[in-house]
């Protein structure tokens, strides 16, 4: 910050021309700008400096006010205002005036007008709209300046609403022929994706033109949008790899003119962004990749470790090599660069190093393995930025084996960490490797305990909110349930009696809450007894209301016996006089409960949290009451921040100019003018920083029959063959090569030198031998990412299964929260390699199919049966051999296999999913008139039956159920059986995907499993809904959600308006209901009975869309769909 002051101080005087020399760099003798910046220094206390200023603001806003103060003394000051505003006193008053002098002045007092405003006013700043007409004059100057300063306030702040007004404007002048205008224009666009990506969807051919501008400037300032459309849909420019590759040779190759030289290290920042546009458009796509290749082998060769550039350059190439399709050259390059990294006595590098092991981790186990000990040296390092970077390595290798020692160093570090951020992230991580890899239930509710402890108040709700569900909900078994419960109870009552003023707030919560639930499992412990350490809470001086409030609930649920029931009067009358009314009311409950056993039996039932409870979260019992309002003349809802809009509206000028305006009409019926409730759109629901959502964009067709296995659980396949085994890349390390390891974990503390270690030397190495368990072996490699079903003790309980799957499993009570903590925590991270070991998996985007909260299960159990047998939806099919002939495709061969009630039916593409040694599974779905059916075939293709077939599938999106009649017991060699499951969205996404994982047993082995996932677009499941218009007025008015976006007109020699219409007709499988002039309404319904409404009118060119349904996020999906059929088109 202290650069950018000095640099803006030096340039102010340059700005307002102060001295008699022009451009003179020092200030004036008698400038008052001067004058206050040496009154300033002159001080010696902070008092003196708001005395000072508060004279100079109040000085500032006497001579902004007279009318006889010209423009030449505005520019001067607001100067002054700009240095008070960047010591931080507020100057509100020469907002106003700010713009005054932006729009009035010469270009110089412009100048110092456009920098007030950008550096005074935010992007919602209501005072902003005052720029907008002289914004629009300046792009329409002659004068060079005037426009370069109205794209740059344009590029960094500029209301969103007022974007149609000047987008035309800012695209023509991306024809510009000065360079600088263009990228300028350049960085405006890129603005507006930022902000409002709709509204730039139609000049994605001129962000191209950008690219191969004959400026560099030009075309380095298109890649900041190119890397965020990319991040959001690498699928749709893939063909433009090419190019990016022809870019970065000529920047490396040194072509580019040395003004952008930095160090002598050629564009740098250019090449960073080049090889994350690269990193993306690579992965999981082996041509894509076999391009880029050579180049990203000339970027390691030429970026030397010698500057801290090059560095960054050398860290950006790792993570592309590791991300794309792996080539074995460039990941030996790699390795040793991270050694490098790793080994480097320079505390950057050394934490470089780290950060890119945490990530290449992910895809290659064993490599840390070969830097074990500089691991183990960096968890003591004085530095404590190494010290947590080093602790989420670990994080990325945690199993079942290790997870003792890694916890316990995470916990040690977080008694000595006092940073905010670093306990809240620290916390988060231990909570999800307790539940997930917890040995036994003591060590679980003993971590937790310390968790609560450590993370105190600061601690994300989701994590206390977490654990009370999972001893809720329970696990697997009921005998575990008891155990784990009752130890809690033991544990939280000895706390009690020790020293309970020295746990947070949350803690003490958690503590009630299990107390009241379950503490009637130790039979031997009295209610009283427990009301009294209960009591004791209240009598805390630092117990918070919000503690108060959970501990009477907890109360409450305890008030048995005469002994309890007089501690429940006590304290009943003590707080029922209370200020705070949430206390009142529970000293109310806890008073009237206590009398009456057998209402507090049907209120507060034992073990009553444990069964879900239905809530309708669209409040549908009280349609009748709306609907009858609504016919006696009320006015409909509006949610509070579309009336704030509309009296914002109304007290403000009309912006009918700079934005379209949608139809309130369709024929005959009247619509009510209002946004969606939820406020999404393209750019908030589709297009922002969800990468979940953003990779969903990609093709589902992705052609990987017959690629090679280049991956497997043990990192890259390639390192297991004899021949690999000597490309090992040598790094010098205190510990063996890879090649000396054995399979036995001690193994990990042998020295490739006999010589004798001193004590703490053997300390280091058998710390390396705990921490990095598991990682050789694989059988007991399993990273966060990757599923291991052994390690797994606390597994949640399946809802329902079956045909009632979809069930809703949101469960109520009203002091757990029913937030998914621990499928959320590392989610965002993790789950992008999370099958990598299997290449035939057709999404871009791979997610975990085995949750730990399994929901919408669908069971197919494939027990005992001759497949002959078989029938109806279940199909097995015998004495078939694929492999036969290698050249046939596989989609004709499995074709012939679907159930005869379906072979007549559309179907898409059969996509392989997943293969092992033994196993092939692919899958297509098909579209029925009233559902889709998604089809899952299995391919024996070893030479013994596969028997003890069970098939799972789950998503979060949604409902699966199997609708096989007949199980089957066993799949003969080289044969293929076929599973049908109908499936129904809970949630609408624009893509949805299914999970599932085989489990089987050959003839002679023991159970094996293959994991895959499937993913289809929403548009499988609309289908045309067939209304009138009166029906469509009717329903328009009774939807909620809704969202709004401009779309392109399609003209065919017909009228654009129907041509349009037929294409989203063919298209997406919607209904036309009726086209009147330049209007249409349209409707659809998502399966099963989930309508969904289009309004169209045809507006200055383009189709402003506006769609409505009763379903939360539905529109914004479809809306999306659209305009990708509109764009394939």
């Amino acid at each position: 910050m202290s650069d950018v002051v000095e640099k803006t101080l030096t340039a102010l005087p340059s700005l307002l021309s102060l001295d008699s020399q022009p451009g003179s760099a020092k200030l004036s003798s008698t400038s008052k700008l001067g004058n206050l910046i040496r009154g300033i220094t002159e001080l010696t206390s902070k008092h003196e400096e708001e005395k000072l200023i508060q004279r100079e603001l109040t000085s500032i806003k006497e001579q902004v006010s007279s009318p006889n103060t010209s423009m030449r003394q505005m520019k001067e000051l607001m100067v002054r205002a700009i240095y008070c505003e960047m010591l931080g006193y507020e100057a509100s008053f020469s907002y106003i005036h700010a713009i005054k002098l932006a729009q009035q002045g010469t270009v110089l007092e412009k100048r110092v007008g456009y920098l007030a405003v950008s550096l005074f006013l935010n992007e919602n700043h209501e005072l902003l709209l005052l720029l907008v007409n002289t914004v629009l004059k300046d792009l329409q100057s002659t004068n060079l300046i005037e426009v370069c300063m109205a794209l740059t306030v344009v590029s960094q702040m500029f209301p969103k609403d007022m974007i149609p007004a000047i987008l035309p404007l800012v695209e023509e002048k991306l024809n510009h022929p000065k360079e600088i205008i263009r990228r300028k224009a350049v960085l405006a666009l890129y603005k507006f994706y930022l902000i409002a990506p709709n509204q730039v969807q139609h000049i994605h051919n001129k962000f191209r033109k950008a690219l191969c501008d004959k400026d560099p400037g030009v075309m380095t300032a298109s890649l900041h949008i190119y890397l965020q459309m990319i991040q959001e849909n690498p699928e749709g420019y893939k063909d433009l790899t090419a190019s990016f590759v022809t870019i970065l040779k000529q920047v490396v190759g040194g072509k580019l003119p040395m003004d952008f030289n930095y160090h002598s290290v050629p564009a740098p920042w250019l090449q960073i962004q080049l090889l994350r546009i690269l990193s993306l458009l690579g992965k999981n796509d082996q041509s894509t990749s076999e391009i880029m290749y050579d180049v990203l082998d000339e970027s390691l060769r030429r970026a030397e470790m010698n500057h801290n550039i090059t560095y960054a350059i050398l860290y950006e190439c790792v993570r592309c090599i590791y991300t794309i399709h792996p080539k074995s050259e460039l990941l030996e390059k790699a390795a040793k660069c991270i050694g490098n990294f790793v080994l480097s006595p320079k505390i950057n590098l050394k934490y470089l190093g780290l950060k890119a092991l945490t990530y290449v981790v992910q895809q290659d186990p064993k490599l840390a393995l070969q830097h074990q000990m500089t691991v183990i040296e960096c968890l003591d390092h004085p530095d404590l930025i190494i010290k947590r970077e080093t602790l989420e390595l670990l994080f990325r290798i945690t199993n079942a084996q290790n997870v003792r020692v890694i916890v316990e160093k995470m916990l040690e570090f977080l008694r000595i960490s006092n940073d905010d951020y670093t306990t809240i992230d620290l916390v988060g991580k231990v909570a999800e490797l307790a539940e997930k890899y917890a040995p036994d239930n003591e060590w679980f509710i003993e971590t937790m305990n310390t968790v609560f402890s450590l993370g105190g108040d600061m601690m994300q709700l989701d994590i206390p909110n977490s654990f009370l569900k999972l001893l809720s909900e329970g696990f697997e078994s009921e005998e575990e349930d008891r155990k784990l419960r009752l130890f809690a109870v033991d544990s939280y009552v000895s706390l009690l009696q020790g020293e309970p003023g020295k746990l947070p707030q949350r803690f003490l919560q958690v503590i009630s809450w299990v107390l009241g639930e379950y503490s009637y499992l130790r039979e031997e412990l009295e209610p009283a007894t427990v009301l009294r350490l209960l009591a004791k809470l209240l009598d805390m001086k630092n117990t918070s209301s919000e503690t108060k409030s959970w501990v009477l609930m907890a109360m409450t649920k305890l008030c048995e016996g005469g002994a309890a029931v007089s501690v429940a009067q006590e304290v009943s009358e003590t707080y029922s006089n209370s200020m705070d009314t949430v206390l009142r009311q529970r000293a109310q409950e806890l008073e009237h409960l206590s009398q009456d056993s057998e209402l507090r039996a049907r209120v507060l039932p034992r073990d009553g949290g444990q069964e879900p409870l239905e809530v309708d979260s669209s409040l549908s019992f009280l349609d009748g009451f709306v609907s009858e309002a609504l016919a006696a003349g009320a006015a409909p809802y509006k949610p509070p921040h579309q009336r704030q809009e509309e009296l914002a509206q109304a007290k403000a000028l009309s912006l009918e100019p700079y934005s379209l305006s949608l139809p309130i009409s369709v024929s005959s019926c009247s619509i009510a003018d209002r946004q969606s409730p939820t406020l999404l759109s393209m750019s908030s629901g589709l297009s922002g920083d969800s990468t979940d959502i953003s990779h969903k964009g990609g093709a589902t067709t992705l052609k990987l029959d017959g690629v090679k296995r280049v991956w497997g659980r043990e990192g890259y396949l390639a390192q297991k063959e004899p021949v690999e085994e000597a490309a090992h890349v040598e790094v010098p390390s205190p510990l063996r090569s890879p090649s000396q390891q054995g399979e036995a974990d001690n193994s990990h503390s042998q020295t490739p030198t006999p010589t004798p270690t001193s004590e703490p030397e053997q300390e280091k190495q058998q710390l390396a031998s705990s921490l990095f368990v598991g990682l050789g072996s694989q059988s007991s490699v399993c990273l966060m990412e990757k599923c291991e079903p052994t390690a797994q003790r606390f597994r949640r309980k399946a809802k329902s299964q079956g045909p009632s799957s979809g069930a809703s499993e949101q469960t109520s009570n009203s002091l757990v929260s029913t937030s998914n903590t621990v499928d959320n925590l590392l989610c965002d991270n993790v789950l992008d390699t999370n099958i990598s070991s299997e290449p035939a998996i057709s999404s871009p985007k791979q997610t975990s199919p085995l949750s730990q909260r399994q929901k919408g299960l669908g069971l197919c159990d494939i027990k005992g049966r001759n497949p002959s047998l078989s029938k109806d939806n279940c199909v097995a099919a015998n004495d078939h051999a694929p492999h036969e002939d290698p050249d046939r495709p596989k989609d004709l061969c499995l074709s012939s296999h679907l159930p005869a009630e379906l072979s007549g039916l559309p179907h898409s593409e059969i996509t392989p999913l997943s293969s092992n040694q033994s196993l092939d599974l692919s899958a297509c779905h098909v579209q029925k008139e009233d559902s889709l059916v998604l089809v899952v075939f299995i391919y024996n293709s070893c030479d013994s039956d596969i028997q003890q077939i069970l098939l799972r599938l789950d998503s979060d999106e949604l409902e699966v159920s199997c609708v096989c009649d007949s199980p089957m017991q066993e799949v003969r060699s080289h044969s293929v059986a076929a599973c049908q499951y109908s499936l129904t969205v809970k949630r609408p996404s624009v893509h949805v995907e299914v999970g599932g994982t085989v489990s089987y047993q050959l003839t002679v082995g023991t159970l094996q499993s293959v994991q895959f996932s499937y993913k289809l677009p929403l548009t499988s499941f609309i289908r045309p809904l067939t209304v009138s218009t009166e029906e469509y007025g009717t329903m328009w008015l009774a939807f909620s959600h809704d969202t709004k976006q401009n779309l392109t007109l399609i003209s065919d020699g017909q009228e654009s308006l129907t041509a349009t219409l037929n294409v989203l007709k063919k298209k997406l499988q919607l209904h036309v209901v009726e086209i009147i002039g330049m209007e249409g309404i349209v409707a659809c319904q998502l399966l099963q009975d989930q309508p969904c409404l289009m309004h169209c009118r045809v507006h200055v060119g383009t189709l402003a869309v506006w769609l409505r349904s009763p379903v939360p996020d539905l529109p914004d999906c479809l809306i999306y769909h659209c305009q990708r059929a509109l764009q394939e088109h």
